[in-house]
């Protein structure tokens, strides 16, 4: 199967700088010692977020530097024009958010790369849409970059078969077991994206009985009692209608929308070699010969 953005060896560097930078910045107020000055000021959030910008676009210039041309960004601008246009249809309602479902099926037939980058321009383009920028948006970027790459890295999309094998049948899920993979995954990613972000906004509430509030300096052990118990009081019904709604669109248009995307990729050819035919140096018009190489999807 073609795949538009495929990850080498400085993307892969790169996703992983971005991935532990945002661990950390996800993650610093449970390790951040009382006396420090990190753990008591309010500007870190907005440090933070101003660096994670600056990290997901090395990410995505580095993504695409590996080879995608204009179909793939052409591909990549109708994808995230979507998502960002379904994010409002129930981002206010109980959670319903159905851009995640199209982001697992994307990135499940257009590779992890191309899911990471998808993930993080489909949220900046949805905040500019609906006036949700602030500290918070890389976050939201960087999480949903994420959320996209894990679906992307699922076993099964692809395979090279041994020498007795047939190549469209060995190392591939399809059909049914295909579709219960991606509803479990996009359910188990829709709870796992709302914990993160919970993660993210918790820290700097203030306010907030002190059962479930942060305690600067505290163990991590208290700490993530405290955060389970934020969950549990604020979030947990609004990610279940997000991940609910995840899984019954995966199962009932799954299938439907993954055979439309591979029949585009396929068309697309993104990852055919152009050469020039025999009417070069003739006067002629050029006569481009593509590839044959079989995409298995």
């Amino acid at each position: 199967m073609s795949r538009p953005v495929r990850i080498g060896p400085r993307a892969a560097v790169a996703l992983v700088l971005v991935t532990l930078i945002g661990i950390a910045a996800f993650g610093w107020p449970l390790l951040a010692d009382r006396q420090s000055g990190l753990a008591h000021s309010q500007d870190a959030p907005w440090l933070f977020a101003a660096l994670l910008p600056l990290l997901v676009a090395v990410v995505v210039a580095t993504v695409a530097d590996n080879g995608m041309d204009a179909k793939a960004v052409a591909m990549l601008g109708v994808l995230a024009a979507v998502g960002a246009a379904l994010r409002p249809l129930g981002a206010g309602t109980a959670g319903l958010e159905p851009m995640f479902f199209l982001m697992v099926l994307s990135a499940r037939v257009l590779g992890p790369g191309f899911g990471f980058v998808l993930g993080s321009v489909t949220m900046f383009a949805s905040a500019l849409l609906t006036g949700g920028v602030g500290p918070w948006m890389p976050f939201q970027m960087l999480a949903m970059g994420w959320f996209a790459l894990g679906a992307g890295l699922l076993p099964g999309a692809m395979g090279v078969p041994p020498a007795r094998a047939k190549p469209r049948a060995w190392g591939r899920i399809r059909g049914r077991a295909e579709l219960l993979m991606l509803a479990a995954y996009g359910f188990a990613g829709a709870f796992a994206y709302g914990t993160i972000m919970n993660l993210q906004g918790w820290v700097i509430l203030q306010g907030m009985d002190q059962g479930v509030s942060f305690h600067a300096g505290e163990p991590v052990a208290a700490n993530l009692v405290r955060f389970l118990a934020y969950c549990l009081a604020t979030s947990v019904g609004w990610d279940l209608g997000r991940a609910v709604l995840t899984a019954v669109l995966t199962l009932t248009l799954g299938a439907t929308l993954l055979k439309a995307l591979r029949r585009a990729t396929r068309k697309a050819a993104f990852d055919a070699p152009v050469a020039f035919g025999p009417g070069t140096g003739t006067g002629r018009a050029p006569v481009l010969e593509r590839g044959t190489k079989g995409d298995g999807g």
